[in-house]
């Protein structure tokens, strides 16, 4: 462990980031968020991500979305120096992550044999695109594919149309906590009996372990679920509803929120309906049904219908674009949208912790740094602990 003073639920571990792009440094930026130093180990040309996104004065916002809370230092790996620093590096760490192709690691000198001779009990973690063995365990892959090969895409849209990508890159950010938690997991375990672990995540496989109840299905019955756009596939009415301004999400889940749907709306008599009897028939009858629905949404504003039915224990909620997020008071109440302060270019807003700690909340300790902004700082640090 490093000398951090113990605060947070990870304060006095470091962390060797080998990562780039998103999936890990998400990973590391939870980590990191969670107390523990992370130490982002770039080449002279950077994290591409550094390049991407909306720039104010050529910084990028969406670097700053993935890496604050780091400290960065550039190494080139196959210079003999600078793989002596990350060496020295590795012996004073607790735990390393890196997103290369399978072998990479081996090919730099740095196989599991090597790291366990360099620092005991040190948790590695390998992020991939899909797994670290395998047929396919060297091809290259990125959220889009994960999406196409985990089955996930297929489940999205309605069934006349073609399989749909979900709008943002989820492959990479279930991966990075799943990273983030299997890591997590692997300290604790040391702690107890002072063993090492290696933690291999995939895209693919992350996104496979989000089929849930599609899955379910598949190995009860060999059924593929059709795809059903908004609606529900197994649970009706349930999807969005259009009132007489905008659309609304409703979802109403089981018989008794089903119930109380019908009584918000003043449609009680479906409530006894044989064709509403349960929730399969409501599936099998749900044009019907939401027509009903439908027909008395559409007398009011969307406003009105969010207030009366979460009065009536509905969830019920208006459909946000990004603007709208942010300036919901919910949203503010939970500080989802937070402001960071950064020496060069000023007051950057970034996500917030979706995680609350009642006494040992995360918090922004460390801006996102320029490329190798801490490099002489820390090989100094690693000098002077030598």
């Amino acid at each position: 462990m490093t000398n951090i003073q113990p605060t947070q639920p990870l304060s006095g571990f470091r962390v060797i980031d080998l990562t780039r792009v998103l999936s890990g440094p998400f990973a590391t930026q939870i980590l990191g968020d969670l107390g523990a130093d992370i130490i982002k180990i770039e080449s002279s040309e950077g994290d591409t991500v550094r390049t991407q996104g909306d720039k104010i004065d050529g910084f990028s916002w969406y670097f700053a979305g993935f890496n604050r809370n780091k400290r960065s230092v550039v190494l080139n790996l196959k210079a003999e120096g600078d793989k002596r620093h990350l060496e020295d590096l590795i012996k004073s760490a607790d735990v390393l992550i890196e997103n290369f192709r399978p072998g990479v690691m081996d090919r730099l000198g740095l196989g599991p044999e090597r790291l366990s001779e360099l620092r005991p009990g040190l948790v590695t973690c390998s992020v991939t695109g899909f797994g670290s063995y395998g047929p396919y365990s060297k091809r290259p892959a990125f959220d889009f594919i994960a999406q196409a090969m985990s089955g996930f895409m297929s489940s999205n849209g309605r069934e006349s149309d073609p399989p749909m990508r979900t709008g943002l890159p989820i492959s990479d950010l279930v991966t990075g906590i799943y990273a983030a938690l299997g890591v997590t997991a692997a300290l604790l375990r040391r702690e107890r009996n002072g063993d090492g672990d290696h933690v291999d995540v995939s895209l693919t496989n992350s996104m496979i372990s989000l089929l849930a109840y599609l899955a379910s299905n598949y190995f009860a019955s060999g059924r593929i679920t059709p795809r059903s756009g908004n609606d529900h596939p197994i649970a009706a009415p349930y999807g969005l509803f259009e009132t007489a301004d905008t659309p609304i999400a409703v979802a109403p889940n089981d018989d008794v929120f089903f119930g109380r749907l019908m009584d918000a709306l003043e449609l009680s008599d479906l409530k006894t309906d044989p064709e509403f009897a349960n929730n399969h028939l409501r599936v099998e009858n749900r044009d019907r049904l939401n027509a009903f629905v439908l027909g008395r949404l559409t007398t009011n504003t969307a406003n009105y219908w969010v207030e009366k039915l979460n009065d009536a224990g509905v969830p019920c909620s208006h459909v946000y674009d990004i603007n709208g997020v942010f300036l919901d008071p919910q949203v503010q109440s939970q500080e989802m949208s937070m402001p960071l302060q950064h020496p060069k270019y000023g007051e950057i807003k970034v996500l917030g912790f979706p995680m609350k700690f009642k006494n040992a909340p995360c918090q922004i300790r460390f801006h996102p740094p320029d490329l190798g902004e801490n490099t002489a700082d820390i090989l100094n640090e690693v000098r002077e602990n030598t």
